[in-house]
């Protein structure tokens, strides 16, 4: 064997061994570094910008479950940094995602900032972030299970009240075939199918009104709205039912008041407001529609001096088909939706409703508006161009006289 080939086989012989020491001091490299990542506490860069975006609660949480870094969201739910996860349940989430590694999602009740009054409905997700670390993030879906609620409990509600007056007009048809030879008969029957299509009709009618008023695009056309004309439109569409009641209607208070809205709506408020003090006063007795200015605001009030509504009644009144009196609302025909009309009504014209009531002394409810101030009518607008136009060409004309002047 030459010295030639003793040295190619050294050289392949140290380039094999070269390789392999490079390999194994690369694997060992990373190996540290896995072993490093896996027991550090640090929170990657760039996770704090990231959880800063979020509109959701969240949190980077330890092995011990120490909370290093947050969501601006996350206070609401009592997550600070530097402090441990209050919630058991949390707790529990991040354990159960540490042991098995894989993502986990479980909806669970939570407090707000400690007040075990406010429980919030919550979808609660955990996921490994690496080494010791786990992303906690907490969704607040208690507005979707209550509009949820309120959902399954309309179309309940809606179809139950359906079925009555549809149950009526049918039962009146049989009974106007069998009673076919006796006109008299007949004739009260007939009455009877009218009035239960009227209430169909009402009822309807104030179902299609609440689901518009609900909507997130119900009302589009918003505009000045001269509260005088409300009032009027109101009292005038209910003047036959308070003669009939022998009740009667009084107005007040301040004019020229203006609001933003749409004033069909607000008729139709109003009005169902100015109904139900007709329904509920005794006869001989007074419903008074009173309007005061103060400051930024409008107050609408409607008052009777009618049988009054209870305190536990006063808290549920503005619930859909929800009757104090139920004989009563039955025997008038009351569908129960005319004080959830008012208060949506108010709610989207940036208001609220007030109630004052006693037993037997009667009512007062209060609609509080934003004012805005009274529009300027078109001939002002066009008095002020001409105005103005003529004040300009005023000054150009002293103008041009100065200058020659000079």
């Amino acid at each position: 064997m030459t010295s030639g080939t003793i040295a190619l086989i050294a050289l392949a012989v140290g380039l094999v061994i070269g390789i392999g020491l490079s390999m194994l001091l690369f694997w060992a490299y990373r190996a540290r570094e896995k072993v490093t990542e896996a027991a550090s506490a640090r929170v990657p860069t760039g996770t704090a910008d990231v959880l800063d975006s979020m509109d959701d609660a969240a949190c980077v949480v330890d092995a011990s479950g120490l909370v290093l870094a947050i969501s601006h969201a996350a206070a609401r739910f009592g997550i600070d940094v530097g402090a441990t996860l209050d919630h058991q349940e949390l707790r529990q989430l991040v354990r159960t995602v540490r042991s098995t590694g894989a993502s986990t999602t479980e909806t669970m009740r939570l407090t707000r900032s400690g007040v075990s009054l406010d429980p919030r409905l919550v979808s609660a997700r955990a996921s490994v972030l690496g080494g010791q670390l786990t992303l906690l993030i907490i969704r607040d879906v208690t507005e979707q299970e209550r509009l949820d609620q309120v959902r399954r409990d309309f179309v309940a509600n809606t179809s139950h009240e359906l079925k009555t007056p549809v149950g009526a007009v049918s039962l009146l048809a049989e009974a106007i075939e069998s009673a076919a030879d006796d006109p008299d008969q007949v004739r009260v029957f007939a009455s009877r199918i009218s009035a239960e299509a009227t209430r169909l009709a009402q009822l309807t009618g104030r179902i299609m009104s609440l689901s518009r008023l609900q909507a997130s695009d119900g009302i589009a056309d918003f505009g000045p709205v001269a509260i005088d004309e409300v009032i009027t439109s109101s009292i005038e569409a209910h003047a036959v039912q308070a003669d009939s009641a022998g009740v009667e209607l009084i107005r007040g208070g301040d004019r020229g008041v203006f609001v933003r809205g749409d004033a069909q709506i607000l008729v139709e408020a109003i009005g169902n407001l100015v109904a139900n003090a007709i329904v509920y006063s005794p006869q001989g007795s007074r419903v008074g529609v009173g309007i005061k200015a103060d400051g930024g605001t409008v107050e609408i009030a409607v008052s009777d001096q009618g049988i009054g509504i209870t305190e536990s009644d006063r808290e549920r009144i503005f619930e859909r088909f929800y009757r104090a009196d139920e004989a009563r609302s039955r025997r008038t025909g009351g569908t129960g939706l005319g004080l959830s009309i008012v208060k949506h009504a108010t709610q989207r014209h940036g208001g609220e409703v007030r109630v004052w009531s006693r037993p037997e002394r009667g009512s007062t409810f209060t609609m509080v508006l934003p004012r805005i101030e009274a529009p300027v009518p078109e001939t002002d607008k066009k008095t002020k161009k001409k105005r103005a136009r003529k004040a300009l060409k005023a000054a150009a004309t002293a103008r041009v006289r100065n200058g020659e002047n000079a």
